[in-house]
């Protein structure tokens, strides 16, 4: 049980380790404030959990197996990915016609802060970045499975498995968001900051439109 478990760990490292559309927009969001960053990590992470809690229960293979199910949560999950991206470029652009470098460096080393919701802004922008992404699902079918040892009650097992995926996960994501924060005087710099959201925004599109044309 031991070393099936410190396996699983170290699959869910490799996953976390791999970059996607979640890890993006978890760096975007902490460029904002830490507390941004935080809160896209619990959403995306209860989107794991939820994920998982549905493989569980088997019905991720219904997924799996339809095509037009599968097909329509791809191109929701692409027109998303490519929603945020252009809201990223946007923000990017509006940043830039502002009022240039010099004046917006003064502005920019201290952010304005997070208004009322925002942090629910951001949890709700992460939990809907991980449940619009349909190989989420079909991942946690055939992944989960694989770590349940031989005569365990595959429900809870596979329950509690994806509990532990999504704590990790808050965790390793964290030192993200804190390595951000630690960088905040260089990615406070308008120039710096706008930089990096143009190519987080690229990068979204870039993955919605592979999304959607890949099948």
């Amino acid at each position: 049980m031991l070393s099936t478990f410190l396996a699983f760990l170290g699959a869910c490292t490799l996953i976390a380790a791999s970059p996607g559309p979640s890890t993006v927009l978890i760096i975007r969001q902490s460029l904002v404030s830490k507390r941004a960053g935080l809160m896209t990590v619990l959403g995306n992470e209860t989107g794991i959990f939820i994920w998982g809690l549905v493989a569980a229960f088997g019905l991720t293979g219904l997924l799996a197996a339809s095509e037009l199910a599968y097909n329509v949560m791809r191109i929701t999950g692409a027109v998303v990915l490519v929603g945020f991206g252009v809201q990223t470029l946007r923000s990017a652009r509006r940043a830039k016609r502002e009022g240039g470098d010099a004046a917006a460096d003064e502005t920019a080393a201290a952010p304005a802060p997070l208004g009322r919701g925002a942090g629910w802004r951001s949890y709700r922008a992460g939990l809907v970045m991980n449940l619009a992404n349909p190989k989420a699902a079909v991942f946690a079918l055939s992944f989960l499975p694989q770590f349940v040892p031989s005569g365990a009650p595959k429900l809870p097992t596979m329950v509690a498995l994806a509990a532990v995926w999504a704590v990790y996960e808050i965790g390793y994501y964290s030192v993200y968001v804190w390595c951000v924060s630690r960088l905040k005087g260089l990615l406070s710099r308008a120039a710096v900051r706008r930089r990096m959201e143009q190519v987080s925004g690229g990068v979204l599109v870039a993955l919605g439109v592979r999304m959607a044309v890949e099948g």
